[in-house]
């Protein structure tokens, strides 16, 4: 969070050394892809799915790299499976990201659909909601 990259890569993988869990592998993702390194960060998720593949973040996580280096429709099914994970305290992000999804594909019926359902699970998330706001301002 502080934008120590390397020490962060450090530290998890020696982490990793010790006990791997998918949250480790999941966090060490998060840190190449702040170093713009996605196709690292993905190998990362699947190996932190290859530990736990009932947690949600590192589908959602592939989702959303995909969507950041513009492989849009390869991101559905990461995404899919991230919303449906048992273990996945955060499924709005799921959501809200195949909501964009689908809204750059035009699919504004589901794209609307996936909105509302992340604001059922975080009625609170701002992001969801400014997309529902949108898609109105277009139908309007």
């Amino acid at each position: 969070m502080r934008g120590e990259l390397e020490e962060s890569v450090a530290l998890y993988s020696r982490s990793i050394e010790v006990f791997p869990t998918a949250e480790a592998y999941t966090f060490r993702g998060w840190a190449y892809s702040f170093q713009g390194d996605y196709a690292q960060a993905i190998q990362e998720c699947k190996l932190a799915i290859s530990v736990d593949p009932e947690f949600g973040n590192p589908y959602n996580d592939i989702g959303a790299y995909l969507i950041e280096i513009g492989r849009w429709d390869e991101a559905i099914p990461w995404l899919e499976k991230a919303a449906q994970a048992r273990r996945y305290t955060t499924p709005c992000f799921a959501r809200f990201n195949l909501g964009r999804v689908y809204e750059r594909q035009n699919r504004l019926v589901d794209a609307q659909h996936q909105f509302r359902l992340a604001l059922e699970h975080e009625p609170s998330y701002t992001p969801a909601r400014h997309a529902l706001q949108r898609l109105a301002a277009r139908w309007n």
